[in-house]
């Protein structure tokens, strides 16, 4: 996402059986046995919401994270978000409250959040990106990491609308053949889909364990070609600007557009009621960078509305401003 590290929180619901086996399973937790990865330490770039939520879960599965960030503050605050999520699993495992303190102590020991970037690379087997959804950022990121980290350590990207492919663009060549993508959902400790990107670069191999790792951390785990949006955002953002493009033409009303999605499509929430979950500004720069920069640009499917432009440029960005298309209590 462009400017934020949130995004669709939209609930994928894939029943076992319905799936058709391939060589990849898309079922984990009791389903399928986990799979072993053959590494242990991650460097996770980011401390905001996805980053501390991809550390949690990591942590929680016995991998040792680094968690980094430039800002000791933004640390402090992702450390007190994990720990309000890890007391509110805790709670849900046992009444025992020394059990529940022996499991937060025991994952939250295996977090280390820190400000030194270069020691933490080196000693990582995986790096993942959580930062700002800009591609400048990101790619200047990856380019200063290269050199510091061992030439087997794996680069991955969490970005949610940005190629992997281009991401990557400034790293040595053999590097690329160790990247990916690992798109998680928000929150990240309750929502179960993860998206895994392979570039027409990365190693089979390195795919293989980029998967592994994801059903190692109980998600369930899908394979999407390298292309903005994968699969969720590339369908749900399409889908939330024709809801703004058919308020814009007079159609129907937010309210009554949403109350159609729910109880004629079965959908957890409105299109209108998602957007301002996920921020109006997110969805707005996502779908002006697909229209003005990418292989979709100039496509009508995702050409920003006039209405949602005017509400950012107002300040109206949903539930995080305190109003969007809907009123919201802050």
């Amino acid at each position: 996402m462009l400017r934020r590290q949130a995004f669709a929180r939209f609930n994928c619901i894939i029943t076992p059986k319905a799936i058709t086996r391939s060589k990849y399973s898309t079922v984990s937790g009791s389903d399928v046995a986990r799979t072993k990865v053959p590494f242990k330490n991650i460097t996770i770039f980011g401390s905001g919401m996805m980053g501390s939520g991809i550390a949690q879960v990591s942590a929680a599965n016995e991998y040792h994270v680094n968690l980094v960030d430039l800002n000791k503050g933004a640390l402090d605050r992702s450390q007190q978000y994990i720990l309000s999520s890890l007391k509110r699993i805790a709670r849900k495992k046992t009444t025992d409250e020394r059990m529940q303190t022996n499991y937060i102590d025991e994952v939250l020991s295996r977090i280390n959040f820190t400000t030194e970037s270069e020691h933490a690379v080196a000693s990582s087997d995986m790096v993942i990106e959580a930062v700002v959804e800009n591609i400048e950022i990101k790619q200047n990121l990856f380019k200063s990491l290269d050199p510091m980290a061992s030439p087997q350590t794996l680069f991955v990207s969490n970005t949610s609308s940005l190629k992997i492919k281009d991401i990557f663009r400034d790293v040595s060549e053999k590097r690329k053949e160790r990247i990916g993508g690992l798109h998680f959902f928000n929150p990240v400790p309750q929502m179960k889909l993860l998206e895994v990107i392979k570039t027409d670069t990365t190693k089979q191999e390195v795919f293989d364990t980029l998967f592994n790792y994801g059903v190692s951390v109980g998600k369930v785990c899908v394979v999407c070609k390298d292309m903005p949006g994968f699969i969720v955002n590339r369908l749900l953002v399409p889908y939330m600007l024709e809801a703004v493009k058919m308020l814009e033409r007079g159609d129907a009303s937010a309210k009554d557009i949403d109350i159609a999605m729910k109880y004629g499509a079965g959908y957890p929430m409105g299109p209108f009621e998602l957007l301002d979950y996920v921020g109006l500004d997110t969805t707005y720069f996502v779908a002006k960078g697909w229209y003005e920069d990418s292989e979709i640009q100039k496509m009508e499917l995702v050409k920003p509305p006039s209405v949602l432009k005017k509400l950012v440029e107002a300040g109206n960005l949903g539930i995080k401003s305190g109003k969007g298309f809907y009123e919201h209590r802050k």
